[in-house]
């Protein structure tokens, strides 16, 4: 016990310890105060990263600072700290964690740990102090130890949070200078805006200034003048009207309309902009830019070049869109002729930039994939780039040549001695193209032409690579490069086209969908390559089918997909057989044998489906049910769409009823086979819809489950449950023993789910509940299972292992667990008078549980006969038809609690 002027000189020195927050060195000054204050060996500050990790903030060992390490806290005593209460272990702590290499390293006999929580309630890391001897802590130094946690939690929480800040703050200074990097070197003007009667600008380009007279700062925030006041008068309504309607048909607006000038001039503007929309779908602002095409003749062909450009690019592909480009362009440059050409081979961009005018280039001839002279279309040819504008232009990426000596264009009479010239290059930046425009006549200015011509380019040199490796990008897009088979893709566009084909001629078009039954486990067994190989030799099956006009594809992973038009049902039911034949041949490869079979769903349009739309999700539907049936063969029918839409709209009923309380609780005796008193009772969810009367919990139960309301529905039964031993505790008449609560694997998999647990069952004593939990779900993860349910023990909960005997857990696990009884599954108790198989296991489940000194209690005992027997073995509690049936509330009571 310290006296109160000993314990006043401790927490002096504790607070200039502390007093250093904010300082590189409190950490440090921290671990050397508490290893002197507490006369411990070893302190330190560490924190815990996303991968469970500890990295050490400051290390106090053998009388001095050491070198900070990182550590997984997996099997430490850490572990059990982080994030939850502190925890001491005052002696023999090397044993308890034997995987703890850093306990045995500093010689560790004692350890205490408290986690570090951030300003805003999150766990963040831990301060530990250990001990070589046994420790014995008072009030005091708990005291000390809770200080300086809070310290140090608060110390790193401030840290993180100015680091972040730095991030955040660096990302938005970058986020910035691009930002106005790009919108000060715009021609005309860039501009965020507010949907108010001013238009108040928010955000303005360094173009404002050559556009409106006024600089950025001005008409921000309509300082000197808002932009709504520079709009000419007569066209403001027309303009306010524009972008309105533009806004609530959430598209973009396009209009031209007048502004004054700041020297009183009248100019005409054209804008292009559209409506940003919060998630709510409010207008957060207006974002656009404006240009001057006061010059109505320059305006008339940039907006050509807007609409023609987005056209051609958007619109037309290979030889097409060549034709197109080349067209447009010499249309918006009214150039006399033009041409996009291939090099004969690719020329590096370092050659190409720095190599001499007079230099040979790699590539000697270049091929015109599109020509027009005049307005129309011309033949290709190929030329040589010697001494052409073509080399030029390759050799300096743009070329302009206003008044030079007159070219003659390939394949043409046309004469030009002006032109303009960009280099198109690939996506390795190498020079693959060039595209020029020609004028007979000399050329006075460029500045727009050049800017169109980069602009045009782009695409051009997008397309003219995929053009030349338009083999190479087929396949890549289009076929399957394991099975050499055509892929999804292309099926689809294949479907379709057939599809139209079908309604037109309304003639039958089937489709089959054929999946490798358990492919993934021969994957996983013996290799991707095998797995690989199997996949081909299937598609080399498939692909010589003799059937006609057959269109095959592996869509993806083991999933094959079999087109066929004009095929009757018998014909298809015969094909259906051949396939199953054709796959289940054996296929060997590198000396084994696999046998593979084979799961096939079909839809046939029109007779299964009205439209050809719907064919591809019918044959999945049906390839869906074939796999869960023993023939692995399921033609489509519409029984099973409404199996779906079933499943559908109870997913969404059953949510529903969660929130509103819809469901209820019934209760199921457990009783005692020696004495036949109860001993507590089972929950069991029960659901009644309005519409389709009682839902079956075999059918809603698993659909929570795959859905993701099971945690909604566990949640519910807790409170419900809790609430319903509170009524009986209140009214006098409890239930004797505890109420079992089934928790699913979902639920399980929460680390704090013991803590979850009593914070939805607060208005009970943790005694009054007993949680089951199915054997599967333990031996997922069954060392997270020991930490989970050795919590639930010590906040004293009951553990009853459900179904047991179906799962797969071993001794060496099951010993661990701290469960309190084994439930035996009704599977062995249904039929264990009749079959010795049976009656062996559930002996061998209570010889088992009597040696872990565990209870037994056997589920669906339903007659006296399988009662008493299991009571002549040793079994000691039991549920069923027999005792009795699950009960309502109100009726369980007046049964089982008021005698």
């Amino acid at each position: 016990m310290h006296t109160r002027k000993e314990a006043a000189e401790i927490f002096r020195q504790l607070a200039e310890g502390v007093g250093r927050s904010g300082q590189p060195s409190f950490f440090a000054t921290l671990v050397e105060q508490l290893a002197h204050l507490l006369a411990v060996d070893h302190a330190l500050v560490a924190v815990v990263t996303d991968a469970n990790i500890a990295e050490t903030l400051a290390v106090w060992s053998r009388g001095g600072l050491q070198a900070n390490i990182a550590y997984p806290l997996t099997g430490t005593p850490c572990e059990t700290v982080v994030g939850f209460e502190p925890c001491l272990y005052a002696c023999d702590v090397q044993s308890r964690f034997p995987e703890d290499d850093l306990l045995s390293e500093l010689g560790a006999d004692s350890y205490m740990g408290l986690p570090l929580f951030s300003p805003d309630g999150s766990a963040i890391g831990l301060l530990a102090v250990l001990s070589n001897q046994p420790m014995a802590f008072d009030g005091l130094e708990n005291e000390i130890l809770r200080i300086a946690a809070a310290q140090a939690g608060a110390e790193l929480g401030r840290r993180q949070a100015e680091s972040a800040l730095r991030k955040s703050e660096a990302a938005a200074k970058e986020s910035e200078r691009r930002l106005n990097t790009l919108l000060n070197h715009l021609p005309g003007m860039a501009y965020r805006c507010l949907n108010d009667n001013d238009w108040t600008m928010q955000l303005v380009s360094k173009g404002a200034e050559a556009l409106t007279g006024y600089r950025p700062d001005e008409l921000e925030n309509s300082r000197i003048t808002s932009f709504a006041n520079l709009v000419h008068k007569e066209d403001q309504d027309r303009l306010v009207k524009a972008v309105q309607s533009a806004i609530h048909q959430r598209r973009p607006y396009r209009m031209t309309f007048r502004i004054r000038h700041r020297d009183g001039s009248e100019r005409w503007m054209w804008e292009q902009g559209q409506a940003i929309f919060s998630d709510e779908g409010d207008v957060l602002c207006l974002e656009g830019f404006i240009t001057d095409v006061t010059d109505q003749q320059e305006a008339q062909r940039v907006q050509q070049a807007v609409v023609q450009v987005a056209s051609t690019v958007t619109s037309r592909v290979g030889d097409d869109y060549f034709q197109q480009l080349i067209s447009t362009l010499t249309t918006l440059l009214e150039a006399d002729a033009g041409f996009i050409a291939l090099l004969d081979q690719p020329v590096l961009s370092q050659q190409s930039e720095h190599t001499h005018p007079n230099s040979l280039l790699p590539a000697t001839t270049g091929h015109t994939v599109s020509l027009v002279v005049d307005g129309q279309s011309r033949k290709n040819h190929t030329f040589l780039l010697r001494d052409t504008p073509v080399e030029r232009v390759v050799l300096e990426q743009e070329s302009v040549v206003h008044h030079g000596q007159r070219f003659t264009l390939p394949g043409a009479t046309l004469s030009a001695q002006a032109w303009i010239g960009r280099r198109l290059d690939n996506a390795k930046g190498e020079a693959i193209g060039v595209m020029m425009v020609f004028y007979q006549a000399p050329l006075t200015t460029n500045a727009f032409a050049t800017s169109v011509l980069q602009i045009l380019s782009t695409g051009a040199a997008a397309e003219l690579e995929r053009r030349r490796d338009h083999r190479h990008m087929h396949q890549l897009a289009y076929t399957d490069s394991t099975t050499g088979l055509p892929n999804r893709v292309q099926f689809m566009e294949h479907l379709l086209e057939m599809g139209q084909q079908a309604q037109a001629q309304q003639s039958p078009l089937a489709l089959l969908l054929l999946d490798l039954r358990r492919f993934k486990e021969i994957n996983d067994l013996h290799g991707h390559q095998i797995g690989d190989q199997l996949l081909a030799t299937v598609a080399g099956r498939l692909r010589h089918l003799d059937l006609p006009s057959v269109h095959c594809a592996r869509l993806s992973g083991d999933e094959f997909a079999l087109l066929f038009p004009q095929i009757e049902r018998a014909s298809l039911d015969e094909v259906v057989k051949q396939l199953c034949a054709l796959v289940k041949r054996p296929i060997r490869l590198d000396h084994r044998v696999f046998n593979l079979d084979v799961s096939i769903g079909f839809a046939r349009y029109p007779s299964d489906v009205p439209k050809v739309s719907e064919l591809f999700n019918a044959a999945s539907i049906a390839l869906h049910h074939a796999k869960k049936r023993d023939t692995n063969i399921s033609p489509y029918t519409q029984a099973m769409r409404h199996t779906l839409e079933r499943r559908q709209w109870m997913t969404e009923r059953l949510h529903v009823a969660i929130l509103e309380g819809r469901l209820e609780l019934y209760f199921q005796p457990q009783v005692d086979l020696h004495t036949q008193t109860l001993t507590g009772a089972e929950a069991l969810c029960r659901w009644h819809d309005p519409e389709w009367g009682w839902v079956s919990p075999g059918e809603f139960i698993p659909l929570a489950e795959e859905r993701g309301l099971i945690r909604l529905l566990g949640d519910w039964v807790l409170k419900e449950a809790a609430r319903q031993l509170s009524v009986w505790q209140s009214v006098g008449t409890p239930l004797p023993g505890r109420l079992s609560i089934n928790i699913s694997a979902q639920q399980f998999a929460d680390p704090r789910l013991t803590t979850h647990i009593a914070t939805l069952t607060a208005n009970v004593s943790p005694s009054t509940i007993a949680l089951e939990l199915t054997e599967s779900d333990f031996m997922r993860d069954p060392d997270q299972a020991i930490i989970i349910t050795q919590a639930m023990r010590q906040a004293g909960y009951a553990l009853f292992i459900d179904d047991f005997g179906t799962g797969y857990s071993s001794l060496s696990y099951l010993r661990r667990f701290a469960a309190d009884a084994l439930k035996i599954d009704i599977s062995f108790v249904r039929d264990m008078l009749d079959n010795h198989h049976d009656r062996a296991i559930v002996q061998t489940i209570i010889a088992m549980a009597n040696t872990l000194e565990m209870k037994t209690l056997a589920e669906g005992v339903e007659s006296a006969e399988q009662a008493a027997l299991l009571a002549e073995m040793g079994c000691n509690q039991a549920q069923g038809y027999w005792f009795g049936k699950p009960l309502p509330a109100d009726e369980f009571a007046r049964t089982w609690l008021n005698g």
